[in-house]
């Protein structure tokens, strides 16, 4: 199983989107964190299981909640790029550099 590296704005994302869960109702964003780390197990267990969608960028897609994971694959580790609202313009996430 690969590793997964988190950049800074996909970690922001992830933090943003757990605090507005939470604010609405409690316990909804620990159930956002827990459909995220469902989608990180498969992407680190199958990581070509999922679709290039632009350039060599993968997407996948969150269970129950409007969310996208979208990472690069790379020699012993997976980079997560971006954690996306699928109503969010997509040009914001493909502007974002593919090497660190």
């Amino acid at each position: 199983m690969l590793s997964a590296v988190y950049r800074a704005v996909a970690k922001d994302e992830l933090q943003k989107a757990f605090y507005w869960y939470e604010e609405r109702e409690p316990g909804l964003g620990s159930e956002f964190l827990r459909s995220i780390e469902g989608t990180m197990q498969l992407i680190r267990r199958h990581p070509k299981m999922f679709p290039i969608i632009h350039k060599n960028i993968r997407q996948a897609v969150v269970r129950r909640f409007p969310y996208s994971i979208f990472y690069l694959i790379e020699a012993k580790k997976i980079v997560i790029l971006a954690i996306f609202h699928t109503s969010r313009n997509p040009s914001i996430w493909q502007q974002r550099q593919p090497s660190s």
